[in-house]
């Protein structure tokens, strides 16, 4: 293990061999959701009626309170959709348990942005993927720029400070980056990038959507001359062998600092890798969270220091660790191989070689909505929600798996 001046070991080796408790803990509340992005991880759109209750949720908030999780990263499906969204989101807060979210701002109305705004522990992400509508709404849908700019707006006017304009880089918004920043500094937002991985329905337009090899040095030589100001979540440390590490582990934490709780209680190794092969337990076992993440095999074989396969001969393997995960899963590389975006060209090799994109693994879980392509891309417009329980006495069906069940409408 390689030690610093003072000898003592490396943090980021450290991390190879695993902690106690994630630092990255990604939670997928609901499969549910208004839009149907063209690039979605988890292929979300219909509710799964098995997802976790209320009281499952909280016990899960309890657990990760005990083992000392600081914060946790929501997501979906879109979020603020369920029900019991907020009602989770303050318990949480009420214990210990911090919460970044990320949504599509469908549900940032002035109210819901005053009420975030008194919450020191909450951190807000609006997703955006282009810095004009014709770029964004190509991907996430007809409508959405606006919906997003106009929940960027209430935060702004409510006052808080420093919520996070996400980004997940295609071709088509790399030319974009400067405005994209722009765009986050007019609402006093932090501009926060994301790798588009070949993940769920990513996987259909990854070929199509990712950036090519000369885009690759632009956005890194961008993220070099920004530093500090734009957030990265360790998204493109396969960057780093252009020559100069990026800021932050740099580092696969699979497992290791990170997992992902899926929608229905499932615990995968990689918020990015929902497929049968990084499954490691669910949270509805004996021993809960905890019991997952302490004792899965899974999760002990992922801890042990990796040589780097084909990858360790060449002499940026210890900046850049022969990149993702799951990047290579869904390409149809080899876990031990390059990055299917090396950008020394050796994932473009192999690239040609894989077998045809029908034998590509693909995961099993796929809740996109029931429509066509060419209606897929339709949003659907939410503005007010009530749990149902409220309004009549009746909870919201288990069997309902419309992203809008439980929801009225004015």
């Amino acid at each position: 293990m390689k030690t610093t001046a003072h000898g003592s070991p490396r943090l980021v080796d450290l991390f190879e061999y695993g902690l106690d408790a994630p630092i990255c803990l990604t939670w997928e509340l609901t499969y549910a959701c208004n839009l149907s992005c063209s690039h979605c991880l988890s292929s979300s759109g219909r509710r799964d009626p098995r997802e976790l209750s209320t009281a499952e949720a909280k016990a899960v908030i309890a657990e990760l309170e005990a083992m000392q999780v600081f914060y946790v990263n929501i997501g979906g499906g879109e979020p603020t959709v369920r029900p019991d969204f907020f009602e989770l989101l303050d318990y949480a807060t009420s214990h210990h348990v911090g919460v970044k979210f990320s949504t599509n701002g469908v549900r940032i109305t002035p109210e819901v942005a005053e009420r975030l705004a008194r919450n020191d522990y909450v951190d807000v992400q609006i997703s955006l993927d282009g810095a004009t509508a014709d770029v964004n709404d190509a991907v996430r849908g007809a409508g959405s720029y606006a919906t997003a700019i106009r929940a960027m707006e209430n935060l702004a006017e409510a006052g808080l400070k420093n919520f996070k304009l996400s980004v997940v880089c295609t071709r088509h918004n790399i030319p974009q980056l400067d405005a994209f920043k722009a765009l986050a500094d007019r609402y006093g937002a932090q501009l926060r990038l994301t790798r588009l991985r070949p993940s769920g329905r990513g996987a259909d337009v990854w070929d199509e959507l990712h950036p090519l090899p000369g885009q690759q040095r632009e956005l890194y030589d961008w993220l070099v001359a920004h530093g500090e100001t734009v957030l990265t979540g360790d998204s493109f440390f396969h960057l780093s062998a252009f020559g100069e590490a990026l800021l932050g582990l740099n580092l696969c934490g699979a497992g290791r600092v990170v997992c992902l709780i899926d929608p229905v209680g499932d615990v995968y190794a990689c918020p990015f890798a929902i497929h049968d092969e990084f499954l490691a337990g669910n949270v509805r076992e004996p021993l809960g969270f905890a019991g997952v993440w302490r004792g899965s095999e899974l999760f002990r074989r992922l801890r042990v220091p990796q040589n780097g396969g084909s990858c360790s001969s060449c002499a940026f393997y210890d900046t850049c660790k022969g990149g993702c995960m799951a990047a290579k899963f869904f390409t149809g590389l080899p876990l031990d191989g390059p990055d299917p975006e090396c950008v020394q060209g050796y994932g473009e090799q192999l690239l040609a070689q894989r077998p045809a994109r029908s034998h590509l693994p693909r995961s099993a879980v796929d809740h996109s909505h029931r429509t066509t392509p060419a209606t897929r891309s339709k949003p659907v417009d939410l503005t007010l929600v009530r749990r149902r329980e409220d309004l009549d006495g009746a909870p919201v069906s288990d069997c309902a798996e419309h992203p809008l069940a439980g929801l009225r409408f004015p």
